[in-house]
């Protein structure tokens, strides 16, 4: 895989897991009461609170998909 290739499919899968944890964690202050705002501070701070290094590990190693085109 070419490191353009590489570099889109690290960005888009930060940009799903960014979505998927603020959704998450705005629905879940939502339901514990909080106000507007407040549920827009917590969808934010879980987006701060990412698991970067677990993103990563989630890509499909290159090698691997080589393999599975062959």
């Amino acid at each position: 895989m070419n490191q353009r290739k590489a570099q889109y499919r690290l960005a888009e899968a930060v940009r799903n897991a960014c979505g998927k944890v603020a959704q998450e964690a705005y629905e879940n202050a939502g339901i514990s009461g909080l106000c507007e705002e407040g549920r827009w501070e917590c969808a934010l701070d879980a987006i701060r609170a990412l698991d970067l290094e677990a993103v990563i590990n989630a890509i499909p190693d290159d090698s691997q998909e080589n393999k599975d085109a062959k």
